[in-house]
């Protein structure tokens, strides 16, 4: 649905490096040691039943000199490796699982706001591709400051090198099973935006962090759906959605 950030791979431009994965595709900041954005497609073709891998470890494509973020991290920073794209939504073969455990995913992240905000949406979007649907998707993050399982505000873990968003965000586009999909997005398609502080006291039910595109977009200084007519963009970026949350 775009290149929010207009996010590119050259070398020289490390705080919006584009990365293009088979399973996603993403802009990093070497400087953050995370994720700018992620963004994907989820049909019922990427869900299977291969077991969660669980292999975290360093994305060894990055740009030779970058640091590269590990697998040990995170460890006892009191936040988790959170990911964007969910090991869930990538199930259909072992190959497709382990790409989503590479730390370039990754962002730390309140250990209630992963295991149980993101996770009870990443679930209800799945219920909609077993229900008919596709969905394309970006997650991202921004600000400088979270507060995970050991209390206070925490502004960057592993010697400095990883930044701790202080914001989680999400965009949903939810569309019937089908063919030449952006055409097909119109003024009535449902998007779901989601935006939530990266604090562990934060409540369960997603739904009652929803807003609109347009609020991240003013946010991030992303264009967001860009690849869709600017007549549709104007309408569904306003809207909040009101719908169903399980």
């Amino acid at each position: 649905m775009g290149n929010p950030s207009n996010a590119t791979n050259s070398t020289a431009n490390f705080t919006n490096y584009l990365m293009q994965k088979n399973e996603y595709d993403l802009s990093y900041h070497r400087d953050r040691g995370i994720p700018n954005w992620v963004s994907w497609h989820l049909d019922r073709t990427w869900i299977g039943s291969v077991q969660r891998q669980d292999d975290f470890r360093a994305d060894n494509t990055l740009p030779a000199g970058w640091y590269q973020v590990n697998q040990s991290s995170y460890t006892s920073s009191g936040f988790d490796r959170g990911h964007n794209c969910p090991s869930a939504d990538r199930t259909s073969t072992t190959a497709v699982n382990s790409a989503t455990f590479l730390m370039t995913n990754m962002i730390p992240q309140a250990p209630n706001n992963n295991q149980k905000t993101w996770a009870d949406l990443e679930n209800y979007t799945r219920s909609l591709v077993y229900g008919g649907n596709e969905i394309y998707l970006i997650m991202g993050s921004y600000g400088e400051g979270g507060i995970g399982s050991k209390g206070g505000l925490t502004k960057t873990i592993n010697n400095g090198k990883v930044t701790v968003p202080s914001q989680v965000w999400k965009v949903l586009v939810i569309l019937p099973e089908g063919n030449g999909d952006a055409n097909r997005v119109d003024s009535n398609t449902r998007i779901i935006a989601v935006n939530t502080p990266n604090v562990n006291s934060i409540g369960q039910n997603w739904g009652a962090y929803r807003t609109s595109v347009d609020a991240i977009e003013a946010a991030t200084g992303y264009n967001l759906l860009s690849n869709l007519p600017a007549s549709v963009q104007s309408v569904i970026e306003a809207k909040i959605d009101n719908g169903p949350t399980n």
